[in-house]
């Protein structure tokens, strides 16, 4: 038997581990995108206290009675006049950096290793988030917009980072359950962000939210820097019973590959993917920015309530996450379906079903239970995604799935650049009739783009990677 090689220490941190490393990385990955989309989405509710209420009376066409709360709070008056265009571009103007970084950090992910792209992204928008309320108070909207656009080219790279990962850590037959868990933590970060934003700006002062989020992602950083290394083989701490798994069922990269760029690029499965991104991220980020204000300026949800109603379709969402990847993963394992049928039918269902309950909520009129209902019901079929076309990156190209990654959820991030703005074009009186036009603009998207990826993804390992043609991970 071959004798154990690590420092002393680490064989000791290695017998004091209770989980499995590959775990403990995947958990880390999760809080990570919690603490994203915490720092991201809380704007979306900080928003409608930031601004001046508009002047609702009884005989509005398109608005719903005010709900009535027990509390008024003085603290949270709002100051701002900004229209609705306005609000949209601050919601959008996220997406602008967001969108710059994305390739520059997979690259970087795939050549120099994901831990420290990963950690210095989190830190960098933890620190754009905690001084955010300093960017309001000196520079109103548009100092507004230059953090959220320094927030948004902090969190780029964190998608490709992320994935080239798990593409070290996590062999392909449990894929499905540690991929799927990890992404999840988008669905969970925005739950948290929604029921948390909700109830301090109910209770304090509508900066709190922002330093609190900005706090936890810093000391989330900590930890990752103490806990996790991009791959395997360069963890103190790792058992050899886990580092033999893991090296039997995920073959070595080769160092500093030159990336395909031209035979990536011109993929019919890369098209898929890159389209499929844009699609899913239209619906998703139409809902996650602009839901809170469908809430509150429509169906005229107190703030406190507006927290919990919204964040109830995006819990559904992360159960359903779950449930699909151990689903995923045992109807691969069963040989019930391949992998490739896998991710094309689940990312097919993840668009259809969820387009037509938002559709369908948007004609439930002031019924708010019903509204929020369908909400859920929209977001909890769009489930299947993240066990679907989320995770083909890997599949596609182990050795390139950061660039992968970033090329596909770079470009979808136009989506979220392009529909807060499109959205307050659209509705510039709020209104619910103006907003049924938006929801069927969503469903048409997210359909036509799932088709596409049913035609042309492809889960298979790429021709361009230097592994194709070997044996299947796992």
């Amino acid at each position: 038997m071959e004798a154990d090689k690590r420092p002393a220490w680490g064989q000791k941190c290695g017998k004091g581990c209770l989980l499995p490393l590959r775990i403990v990385v995947t958990i880390m990955g999760f809080l990570a995108l919690i603490c994203a989309y915490t720092n991201r989405v809380s704007m979306s509710h900080v928003i409608t206290k930031l601004v001046v209420p508009k002047n609702r009376t009884e005989t509005n066409s398109g608005v719903c009675p005010p709900e009535e709360v027990s509390k008024q709070t003085t603290q949270n008056v709002g100051t701002y006049e900004w229209s609705e265009q306005v609000q949209g571009l601050v919601l959008g103007s996220f997406y602008i950096g967001y969108l710059i970084t994305h390739l520059p950090g997979g690259i970087l992910a795939d050549e120099l290793g994901a831990k420290w792209v990963l950690g210095i992204s989190l830190l960098v928008s933890a620190l754009s988030t905690a001084f955010s309320p300093i960017a309001i108070q000196y520079g109103h909207e548009w100092g507004l917009m230059a953090i959220r656009i320094i927030m948004g080219a902090a969190q780029g790279p964190i998608f490709p980072a992320l994935t080239t990962l798990l593409s070290h850590w996590v062999p392909a037959k449990e894929r499905a359950t540690l991929g799927t868990f990890c992404y999840s933590g988008v669905t969970a970060g925005t739950v948290i962000s929604n029921i948390c934003s909700g109830l301090m700006l109910y209770s304090f002062h509508w900066s709190v939210a922002l330093y609190v989020f900005g706090g936890i992602t810093i000391l989330w950083f900590l930890f990752f820097i103490l806990l996790c290394t991009s791959s395997p083989s360069g963890h103190p701490c790792i058992k050899p019973k886990e580092m033999s798994y893991l090296e039997d069922l995920i073959p070595k990269k080769a160092d500093k590959l030159p990336i395909p760029w031209k035979e990536m690029m011109l993929s019919k499965a890369m098209l898929a993917v890159i389209i499929s991104q844009i699609g899913h991220d239209w619906g998703y980020y139409v809902m996650i920015s602009c839901l809170p204000k469908y809430m509150a300026d429509v169906l005229r949800f107190s703030i406190r309530s507006n927290g919990i109603m919204t964040s109830l379709p995006f819990l559904a969402m992360w159960i359903s996450s779950l449930l699909c990847g151990f689903l995923a993963d045992w109807l691969i394992r069963s040989g019930k379906i391949s992998i490739n049928l896998e991710r094309k039918l689940f990312t097919l269902i993840g668009a259809l079903v969820p387009g037509l309950f938002m559709v369908i909520a948007s004609y439930a009129g002031c019924n708010k239970t019903l509204v929020v209902v369908f909400f859920t019901l929209s977001l909890f079929t769009m489930g299947p995604y993240y066990a679907g076309q989320k995770l083909t990156p890997m599949d596609m190209s182990p050795s390139f799935s950061g660039t992968i990654m970033a090329i596909s959820n770079g470009l979808g991030s136009f989506a979220g650049l392009f529909s807060p703005y499109i959205v307050g074009v659209m509705t510039p009186n709020a209104t619910m009739n103006e907003w049924r036009w938006v929801f069927w603009l969503g469903l048409v998207i997210l359909v036509v783009s799932a088709i596409i990826f049913w035609i042309w993804g492809s889960a298979e390992v790429q021709p361009y990677d230097p592994r194709a043609g070997e044996k299947k991970e796992g």
